[in-house]
């Protein structure tokens, strides 16, 4: 048997107790416990342990330990259980004890992965520029499932995010000086998709936000880029091939067509030379 000799209160820890022990050669220190266990357990001294009765105790505070593990993991922001899974096994805690862990933090409401879909787009909507997809994709690859997500979704409406998108765009500035209104609209618009908004809200917003410059501006523009292509396709092709190049590019760089096709008129004339 084990007999119970001392208990003391550990010096860095007021909640963990050393409990001091003879095995039949004296006293020596045997193990620690949570005062938690101590109490439930009624730990005291003059307490006769067998070996199992000592495995169970020390088996109950190693479940004790997992479970401030998960609450100081807590402290700090709600959790997804994922999260909390993936924290717990870093930690090398045993996989018994991490079941019993989640399952009691889930029936105290501690861990709810509905709660924390919706916490989680609320406080993201508020303070960060993302759009739904995003979202969807971060809780996702936080383990949270999918019907949650959804209702999560369901409170961060179209019209909020239209309002977000329209906030944001007014505050990107104007366009470079040698860059075609619709060039930078769409320059916009490939920002706002990797943010996680979709295309008929993004549409929606720059609809609603006015990108008019003078007609000159998108000459200059136009006349710039125009050079830039002139010296790539001039050696290479000549004629109708020629235009049909520059056509194309100066297309893809968002010009409309009465422009372009102005401007290679022009330059036909040598009017641009």
């Amino acid at each position: 048997m084990i007999t119970i000799t001392k208990i003391s209160v550990q010096k860095r820890s007021k909640e963990r107790y050393n409990i001091f022990v003879d095995r039949g050669n004296g006293e020596e220190y045997g193990f620690s416990v949570d005062e938690d266990i101590l109490i439930k357990l009624g730990l005291k001294k003059g307490l006769e342990l067998n070996e199992e009765e000592l495995t169970e105790i020390l088996d109950k505070d190693e479940e004790k330990k997992t479970h401030h593990l998960a609450i100081h993991f807590l402290s700090y922001r709600m959790r997804s259980i994922t999260e909390m899974t993936d924290y717990l096994k870093k930690k090398e805690r045993e996989q018994k004890h991490i079941e019993v862990v989640l399952s009691k933090l889930i029936e105290q409401n501690l861990l709810n992965d509905e709660m924390f879909a919706k916490a989680y787009i609320e406080s993201k909507k508020l303070t960060l520029m993302k759009g739904p997809l995003k979202l969807k994709q971060e809780l996702n690859q936080k383990g949270v499932g999918r019907e949650h997500i959804d209702l999560g979704l369901a409170t961060f409406t179209e019209e909020e995010q239209i309002d977000k998108v329209i906030k944001w765009l007014d505050k990107q500035g104007n366009r470079k000086p040698k860059q075609s209104v619709s060039a930078f609209k769409q320059k916009l618009a490939t920002q706002l998709m990797g943010k996680g908004f979709t295309r008929p809200v993004i549409e929606t917003a720059l609809n609603e936000v006015s990108f008019e410059v003078e007609p000159s501006e998108e000459w200059e523009a136009l006349t710039f880029q125009a050079e830039k292509l002139e010296r790539k396709y001039r050696s290479k092709y000549e004629g109708w091939q020629y235009k049909q190049r520059m056509k194309q590019a100066l297309y893809q760089k968002g010009f409309s067509v009465e422009m372009i096709t102005s401007y290679l008129s022009k330059s036909d004339d040598g009017e641009l030379e």
